[in-house]
């Protein structure tokens, strides 16, 4: 690592510590050069896929975007920011796994969904709605019923 006080290559480490909860390690270095010392942080380089939209046009996968839907969704629902931040990382974990370097929106809606019906069900209509193009109210009582149906069978015991 070149220093940034005196760009000499050669530094070494003095101290190494893991931050962000083991995601991240902090080092402290210190530039044979000129003796300066620096901070340097280091994380793992994860390549998330491409995402295939509906046109069949490749684009970036956009954290932003991710996170904006979600929160569009739990807009005034009572849902921490640290909820939100789990969801979204859970959701970049499995595209992660998947080990595509191209995946369907329709994918990633559907793990959006996924996130969102843990989360909060009404959250979970919202962006269904907009996500399923449901076009009346019929389509949002079916969603409503089926939901109704499987948080039911949650709540029974096992064997009944």
């Amino acid at each position: 690592m070149r220093c940034p006080f005196c760009n000499a290559a050669e530094t070494k480490v003095i101290d190494s510590r893991l931050v962000s909860e083991g995601n991240q390690i902090r080092r402290r270095r210190e530039c044979l050069g000129c003796a300066e010392r620096f901070t340097t942080y280091e994380v793992a380089e994860l390549l998330m896929p491409r995402i295939i939209k509906s046109n069949n046009l490749p684009e970036p996968f956009n954290e932003t975007k991710l996170r904006n839907g979600i929160l569009k969704a739990l807009e005034k629902r009572p849902v921490s920011m640290e909820t939100v931040d789990a969801a979204v990382n859970q959701i970049k974990h499995e595209l992660q796994s998947m080990g595509e370097r191209e995946v369907p929106a329709l994918q990633l809606g559907e793990l959006v969904m996924e996130q969102l019906k843990r989360i909060d069900h009404v959250a979970y209509v919202r962006f269904a709605s907009v996500y399923r193009s449901f076009q009346d109210l019929e389509e949002f009582r079916q969603e409503i019923d089926k939901l109704s149906r499987e948080q039911v069978v949650d709540i029974l015991p096992k064997g009944s």
